[in-house]
């Protein structure tokens, strides 16, 4: 009983800890998926006057996109753990979305040889992997981030009790962790499979069989290979 008493005065996930980092990593994935979808969904509509409600998951088992998650982690861990003027919140928000834009499209050109995004064609774009036009935006998103969602945020997983908070943290971190490594697994191999090389363990032989083209085109249906 005093244990438990204990543990109802403990605030869950106080501060900027792991505890609210991961948490806010979910919701920012959540999000990200669902503003990406009605995005398209806006977007294909006003052009073709078609309905299309298109995957925009970066996992294969729920609604998740571990880029928009890492993202916000990192307008947390860097801009809001400090007391900025406005523009410099502005500037710094630019900076880092730019680079986590950039770098992102590196990473997955380099290791999965596919692309999510080509701003190639775009005003003031770099490599095409990102423009300035939408590093200023990441400073808008950045701005409203730091100074009206986040603290909103911190307010409410504070106030999720203590051992509910810890045991459904842990049971997302193990979670999460393996969906993204089966997901991501399954991508690679399919940059094998692309490039002729058979699997030569039963991993390989594994993701071949249940992890096809086909049934990865249905959750990655905007990633394709790199010319």
């Amino acid at each position: 009983m005093k244990s438990t008493a204990v543990e109802q005065k403990k605030i869950f996930a106080q501060g900027i800890c792991f505890d609210k980092l991961f948490l806010i990593f979910v919701i920012g994935s959540i999000f990200g998926v669902y503003y990406e979808q009605i995005l398209t969904f806006v977007t294909n509509y006003i052009r073709y006057g078609t309905i299309l409600w298109e995957s925009r998951q970066g996992v294969i088992y729920g609604p998740f996109s571990p880029i928009y998650g890492a993202g916000a982690v990192l307008m947390t861990y860097v801009l809001a753990s400090k007391q900025r003027k406005w523009y410099q919140t502005f500037l710094a928000g630019a900076l880092l979305g730019g680079s986590f834009e950039y770098m992102v499209s590196f990473l997955q050109e380099t290791f999965v040889g596919t692309v999510s995004w080509d701003y190639s064609k775009q005003f003031l774009n770099i490599h095409g992997r990102t423009t300035i036009p939408i590093m200023m935006a990441w400073g808008a998103l950045s701005l409203f981030f730091v100074k009206i969602v986040y603290p909103f945020l911190s307010r409410q997983i504070e106030k999720i009790p203590y051992r509910f908070g810890k045991m459904m943290t842990l049971i997302l971190v193990i979670y999460l962790s393996l969906d993204m490594l089966i997901s991501w697994s399954a991508l690679i191999r399919q940059t094998f499979r692309r490039n002729g090389f058979e699997p030569f363990t039963v991993v390989g032989e594994f993701f071949d069989r249940y992890f096809p083209d086909d049934f990865l085109k249905q959750y990655f249906p905007n990633m394709v290979p790199r010319d």
